[in-house]
């Protein structure tokens, strides 16, 4: 099939749903109230509560949400075919992970910016806020140390990106003063900071910067690089969000909205033919089953927890207007989406089109093709983001762009969105922390220093500690061991926001069919994998995975027993 096709559907459905789903989804659930203050209005203190232009907030909820997951998950997922995933991300996000991210920004501003943990405490009791509270620090846990590992590897293979990446940081605090202190118009200087980001991309291309040229050695050199990241997110976690996380974030949409440009105008000029299956069935010998796994493996491209994390945690928080909700929430997933898109083409259609690469645990490979890359489950695995770095570099040459040039463009696209996540989580994670001891009343954990170290020191540990990996007995970083059981983690995190959700909006008498039959379905295909993941644990010997399999079963079989006893009691209808 020609890949153009598939492009001009899934951005068709995408309009169609924003245009008229959401605005159903709004005007019978969530009803935004514009005569209501929002938190940002209420409880501003200019640091974490500002009031934002809903654009510059897009930007921000946009790039926070968009990291590495919606990259990493659909390349994997390109395994079973491009049908079942191209699927899976366009109605997935239309129907479930958009719903899911308008509901959760629109329920924590309803609630004083409470986290929906936080809320779900008000809602059921304290038994499950705390509950949730300890499956969210877990997750970010998680999420802080992988991004940070992603982060530092790029650095480490292509050196080229690191100039550009943090001339990016200095542009956004110049921008962000800007904006604040000076009142200016945000478009044109943000435009102006991207024209120069890209400038000094191709400075990267000729001044690429390695911690190998000082004799370290590649495990040396991506160590350093994930505790000078820790040490960045720490800091701008603290910082106000209108000095750094706005303006950075803004600039990286627009980087987002012009890399996405060149890859579809990239496919538009050489429609390449998807040399992928449209669906591939069975184990294939040594890969999972598509289902339940494939609605697990591709997280943030149609519904993740997290999202529901940094609605509640950061944007909530900045909102001006609540009619802006609907925009922010759904229209950035929607954007994520687009991504998850562009990331399946790239690995069912683009990686045709380079001729010469080396690949991660295959070697050098010439005249690349979808049966060499996904030949096994274990190269699919492993691969990750280098299908999406390739195929899309392709992409980005099909228009006049040189090789070296374009690779670098589509690395700092992908480091850029990483590292917003990182330090969004580290901040997530600092809220959640302040939370944690409100709810328990250690007074220690409230302090928002001691908050933000103990939101990344775990996640240091997870990032430089090493285990044995359960299938090849091979040491290996304990974040990439346990990103294992990421994926169904993450969507349980999303089914139990729904949840909530469902349970709010039946007390105050609304339509909850949209959220009920979402929430029944991640719920199912969670807890299968969740549980097949265990056995295979089990088999394989290895207590750690086990354990905290088994530790993630108890507690949700306990949050969504919780819930379910609130509405057989008909506590809800009073």
């Amino acid at each position: 099939m020609n890949s153009i096709y598939i492009v001009v559907i899934s951005l068709g459905l995408f309009w169609i749903g924003y245009h008229f789903y959401s605005k159903f989804i709004s005007k019978t659930i969530y009803q935004p109230d514009d005569s209501k203050l929002t938190p940002a209005h209420e409880f501003r203190d200019d640091i974490d509560f500002v009031p934002t232009k809903k654009h510059i907030l897009f930007g921000h909820h946009y790039t926070s949400i968009a990291g590495a997951a919606p990259i990493i998950g659909p390349c994997i997922a390109a395994y079973w075919g491009w049908l079942p995933a191209i699927i899976w991300v366009v109605l997935g996000t239309i129907f479930i992970g958009a719903v899911h991210d308008f509901g959760a920004l629109i329920l924590s501003v309803r609630e004083g910016g409470k986290s929906v943990a936080n809320i779900s405490g008000k809602l059921i009791n304290h038994r499950v806020r705390l509950m949730f509270l300890i499956f969210i620090l877990l997750l970010v846990w998680l999420v802080l140390a992988v991004f940070s590992m992603a982060i530092a590897g790029l650095f480490v293979s292509v050196p080229t990106a690191v100039i550009p990446i943090n001339i990016e940081i200095i542009l956004a605090i110049i921008i962000g003063f800007l904006l604040f202190k000076k009142d200016m118009n945000a478009l044109i200087p943000s435009l102006i900071a991207l024209a120069f980001l890209y400038f000094f991309v191709w400075v990267g291309t000729k001044v690429p910067l390695s911690f190998e040229s000082l004799n370290f050695s590649p495990d040396q050199a991506r160590t350093t690089w994930i505790i000078l990241l820790f040490a960045y997110s720490s800091i701008a976690s603290l910082l106000p969000v209108w000095l750094l996380l706005q303006p950075r974030d803004y600039i990286n949409s627009h980087q987002l909205f012009v890399g996405l440009g060149l890859l579809f105008l990239g496919i538009l000029i050489a429609q390449p033919i998807v040399d992928a299956p449209a669906i591939r069935l069975g184990n294939m010998g040594d890969g999972p089953p598509i289902f339940p796994f494939l609605f697990v493996t591709i997280a943030c491209g149609a519904i993740s927890g997290f999202h529901g994390l940094v609605a509640s945690g950061t944007s909530s928080k900045q909102l001006d207007r609540m009619s802006d909700a609907r925009f922010i929430g759904y229209g950035s997933m929607l954007g994520e989406g687009v991504l998850a898109l562009a990331s399946v083409l790239a690995a069912v259609a683009g990686i045709a089109l380079v001729d010469q690469c080396h690949l991660p645990s295959i070697g050098a490979v010439a005249d690349l093709n979808w049966a060499v890359y996904y030949d096994s489950w274990a190269h699919a695995a492993t691969n990750k983001a280098t299908a999406f770095v390739l195929g899309g570099s392709a992409f980005l040459q099909q228009t006049g762009i040189p090789k070296m040039l374009a690779t670098t463009i589509m690395a700092v696209l992908v480091i850029s969105f990483a590292a917003t996540t990182l330090d969004t989580a580290t901040r997530i994670q600092r809220f959640i922390i302040n939370e944690l001891g409100l709810a328990l009343k250690i007074k220690f954990f409230t302090n928002k220093y001691a908050a933000t170290a103990l939101a990344v020191i775990p996640a240091i540990v997870l990032a430089l500690w090493s285990v044995p990996d359960p299938v090849t007995g091979e040491l290996k970083q304990a974040g990439w061991v346990l990103w294992a059981i990421f994926g169904a983690r993450n969507q349980m995190l999303a089914a139990l926001t729904l949840m909530v959700l469902t349970l709010y909006f039946k007390k105050l008498k609304k339509p909850i069919l949209p959220l009920l039959i979402p929430m029944i379905f991640i719920m199912c295909i969670t807890i299968i994998s969740l549980v097949l993941k265990t056995v295979d644990f089990i088999a394989s010997g290895n207590y750690l995975l086990t354990s905290l399999n088994t530790l993630l079963i108890v507690l949700i079989f306990w949050m969504i027993t919780e819930g379910f006893l609130l509405i057989k009691n008909r506590k809800l209808n009073g």
